[in-house]
């Protein structure tokens, strides 16, 4: 098939440090190309891909000093779209809404996977203006907000199988924190959680301008409260693998409605256990005393961290290959083009039967 990714600029294909949709994105397209698609990208001009890129900017959005407002550039990359459209057999985008008024004359080519927390009051007037687009939630859980919509599918992330290799011998001892330092993410939790237990705990997280004054004022006095924590700052792909790999487990302390936690299925990769509060799409990922415990307060967290030991690291490794590979994400996906072009091709012949013009439009 011939396919188009559309991705967000903020972060480059795959983002250099912290990016998770931009990171999925990279690990579908090269999959898909893997697979024997005809993939063109559109994403921000320092993406690597082996597949099409089509470079919308010279660099990535976040890191260019001189991009002030990212809403021109992206209507440059609809327009960009918009004059390709007719070259594909399915257009994914990947940019939450701001496409939606573009593409209703090509509506059923096109899906959006929605990356984003759901929950917010804005989008329910919105969605109500759009019912009709194909929508892929990342998870079951992320759909409770909206208002009827046209689901195509609920898709779960995926990894390539050799990004990030288990470790199964000897530890060093710490817990992890990987993400990003935000209120909702919870890390005082997670510094709270070590203490409690006596363990060491290392956070590897970037922190955000939005999010500067709550590491100031609430979770840097804590770091240096208790020696036993260590705060590294953002890391890259290559150490991630190092960093997870390495940890006891993985705390997962969130206190918002996750769509998907794409640092859940990377500890499991690395054959790391994760504690994970019940929270958004936790019981959909974690499979409890397989990949880790589920837990509902911190008091559980603590107790779960006792009985890390019955967690065998391989059968963490087993749950992620049986669920969250990018080949088994590309595949859900291919399905996904497949039954649009099939639907598509019905209603021409139906069309036609009736000696009508026009295609319908999927709704």
């Amino acid at each position: 098939m011939k396919i188009a990714q559309i991705a967000p600029l903020a972060e480059s294909v795959p983002p250099k440090l912290y990016g998770g949709t931009e990171r999925i994105v990279s690990y579908l397209t090269e999959e898909l190309v893997a697979q024997g698609h005809d993939v063109t990208l559109f994403a921000s001009g320092d993406s690597v891909t082996s597949a099409k890129l089509v470079p919308v900017t010279s660099m990535a959005l976040r890191l260019n000093p001189h991009v002030k407002d990212p809403i021109p550039h992206h209507v440059i990359l609809l327009e960009e779209v918009r004059r390709r459209a007719d070259e594909f057999d399915a257009l994914h985008f990947h940019i939450d809404l701001i496409h939606m008024p573009l593409v209703q004359d090509f509506i059923d080519r096109t899906v959006t996977t929605l990356h984003g927390r759901l929950d917010l009051p804005d989008l329910v007037p919105f969605y109500r203006a759009f019912p009709h687009h194909p929508l892929v939630s990342i998870s079951d859980h992320q759909r409770l907000p909206m208002p009827p919509v046209n689901w195509a599918a609920t898709i779960y992330h995926g990894l390539p199988t050799d990004l990030l290799r288990p470790r199964l011998g000897a530890t060093e001892g710490y817990l992890a924190f990987l993400g990003r330092i935000s209120p909702e993410k919870r890390p005082d939790r997670a510094i709270r959680i070590a203490a409690r237990s006596g363990r060491k705990l290392r956070i590897a997280a970037k922190i955000d301008a939005v999010d500067r004054l709550y590491w100031e004022s609430e979770i840097a006095p804590l770091v240096e409260q208790y020696p036993n924590v260590e705060f590294i700052g953002e890391i890259n792909e290559t150490q991630k693998a190092e960093f997870l790999g390495k940890a006891d487990a993985l705390l997962f302390p969130i206190d918002w409605p996750e769509p998907f936690g794409l640092v859940m299925i990377e500890a499991m990769a690395c054959a790391t256990p994760v504690i994970a509060f019940r929270c958004g799409s936790v019981p959909e990922i974690i499979q409890h005393g397989v990949s880790g415990f589920i837990v509902d307060s911190e008091d559980e967290a603590v107790e779960a961290l006792r009985h890390l030991d019955d967690v065998n690291r391989a059968g963490v490794r087993a749950a992620f290959d049986a669920r969250f590979t990018a080949q088994r994400m590309a595949a859900d996906y291919v399905a996904l083009y497949q039954d649009l072009r099939d639907a598509r091709t019905a209603s021409t012949q139906m069309r036609a039967l009736r000696k009508e013009g026009a295609e319908l439009q999927i709704v």
